[in-house]
């Protein structure tokens, strides 16, 4: 059996906690959505800030559940595994934070009224991060190079383009964001990693 470091802990939990939520969602109503849901007026114009983080975990159906669980816990266990629970857990709601903030301002400049939600922008974010990893953080990942991340990349932003009601804003913003922070978190420990070195 594996140490309890290298179990994808962070990444079931997070997947346990967004089945319980759209398990209570579909007895509540719309009480739980109309709580949580990310739009303009509700945060920006009434202050309900914590919206930029609950409505990262909810979910129009169980596609839309399905389809960001299945891809959070296989990927999320892979970069879990890579720089731990914490520095993972971080790097999820960074991405997830930094797409709804974008998709916010975006849609106050549009002066788009209409709502969204879902994990989509953070599972985005662990997109970019994988492609950080690659690319920055001087390991070798068995099976992982940056093209086929890439690829991967530009599979997922079309599919979405294609789409309909589909928040692409927040995609990207997540995917982004990932990205810059697993960046500077490679950078930071290959820093250290020199010093100690030295």
């Amino acid at each position: 059996m594996r140490p309890l470091k290298f179990q994808p802990i962070v990444s079931a939990a997070l997947v346990a906690v967004n089945v319980l939520v759209f398990l209570m969602c579909h007895f509540a109503g719309n009480l739980i959505y109309g709580a949580g849901e990310l739009d303009v007026y509700h945060v920006l114009v009434q202050g309900e800030y914590g919206r930029i983080l609950w409505s990262m975990f909810l979910h129009s159906g169980i596609n839309h559940l399905f389809n960001n669980m299945v891809i959070l816990f296989f990927l999320g266990a892979m970069i879990e595994k890579e720089v731990g629970h914490i520095g993972y857990g971080v790097l999820y709601f960074l991405s997830g934070i930094g797409g709804n903030v974008l998709s916010l301002l975006s849609r106050a400049v549009q002066g788009d009224m209409t709502a969204s939600l879902g994990a989509s922008g953070a599972v985005f974010g662990l997109d970019g991060v994988l492609l950080a990893m690659v690319l920055f953080s001087g390991r070798r990942m068995e099976n992982v190079t940056p093209a086929r991340v890439l690829l991967m990349i530009t599979y997922s932003l079309y599919s979405g383009f294609r789409g309909q009601n589909i928040d692409n804003v927040a995609h990207v913003g997540g995917l982004l964001t990932g990205f810059a922070a697993a960046g500077i978190m490679c950078f930071w420990k290959r820093w250290r990693q020199q010093r100690a070195a030295d």
